[in-house]
């Protein structure tokens, strides 16, 4: 093992990461070299190199340290066969005793979720989310039942690129949820909210969780989608003059701010522009953008700008 050991700085540059970050992953969560020969510096095994890459491969995908650290440990045992690390209490096991995946200190509906989303079973899904939303409504179902599951599922994947199939079938089973929140209640009037995409962005569940929440507030809403190019975003908002148009971008690379100097730029310039979702930094937004925290965030300047409009018509 000794001839396959590494020092810090050829693993840095394996990584492509600084060695101070590899010093901090070191100091903060245990992350470090496991080789010691007396007399000479510590270094990195093979195996040290697979949870350092995992880390490096989670926090690039926007996961955070502490729980990327977490996967990091168990990714070597991830890849080989045998019985999955233990999470009693994290996650949801299937039923066979594999793969688990970690919900938090989520309540028993978000690990019923899990369980069922290993089995792929797509009535139990259907049954826990349906309950959810008749229970407790849009925005609770989501922070509390289908992030934390959501978010599991992708952590799980980035740590062993396993579960895809698991992940496609609970996205679809959420879309479908979502879209019957919006059938059952159909606001009336024109749709003053225009949900989109940004550009090359794929992940659309957010904005159909914010659409069911707006048909639930009796908000109507036009919903683009997922990947809009800003040139058909501008076509749209040229054609239905919304009152306010919600930006969703999920990762740095899909969050250009002209996106949104576009929007403000347009000649039918809406009263309010949000830039949704964790891909926008807040020190790029050009002035005039609103980015909301949270979906009930969002919700409640979206149920603002419908009451302020409706003053208007009133007086």
């Amino acid at each position: 093992m000794a001839d396959e050991a590494l020092s810090a700085g050829v693993v840095a540059r394996r990584l492509g990461i600084a060695v101070t970050t590899l010093r901090t992953w070191h100091q903060r969560y245990g992350l470090g070299p496991s080789e010691h020969v007396p007399g000479r510096h510590r270094r990195y095994t093979p195996a040290d190199l697979i949870r350092l890459e995992t880390m490096r491969r989670l926090t690039a995908n926007g996961v955070a340290p502490a729980e990327a650290a977490r996967w990091a440990v168990q990714a070597p045992d991830a890849a080989l066969p045998g019985p999955a690390p233990r999470t009693e209490g994290r996650g949801a096991r299937d039923g066979g005793g594999g793969a688990t995946i970690p919900v938090g200190r989520s309540g028993p509906a978000a690990r019923g979720l899990a369980r069922a989303a290993m089995r792929l079973d797509s009535n139990a899904i259907n049954e826990v989310i349906d309950r959810a939303i008749r229970t407790g409504g849009v925005v609770v179902t989501w922070d509390t039942l289908l992030r934390p599951v959501l978010a599991g599922l992708g952590e799980r994947h980035a740590a062993t690129a396993a579960l895809i199939e698991v992940e496609h079938l609970v996205s679809r089973c959420v879309s479908e949820a979502f879209a019957a929140v919006v059938r059952a209640h159909a606001p009336n009037g024109p749709p003053r909210i225009l949900l989109s995409c940004a550009d090359e962005e794929q992940h659309s569940l957010p904005l159909e969780a914010l659409g069911a929440a707006l048909a639930e507030a009796g908000i109507a809403h036009r919903l683009l989608g997922a990947r809009v190019p800003v040139r058909a975003l501008l076509g749209a908002v040229h054609r239905t003059g919304p009152a306010a148009v919600v930006l969703w971008s999920q990762t740095r690379s899909t969050a250009d701010p002209t996106q949104l100097t576009a929007l403000l730029a347009g000649p039918r310039r809406p009263l309010l522009v949000f830039a949704a979702g964790p891909g926008w930094r807040a020190d790029s937004l050009p002035a005039g953008v609103v980015r909301p925290a949270n979906l009930a965030e969002a919700l409640s300047l979206a149920a603002a700008v419908r009451d302020s409009l409706d003053q208007s018509a009133a007086g």
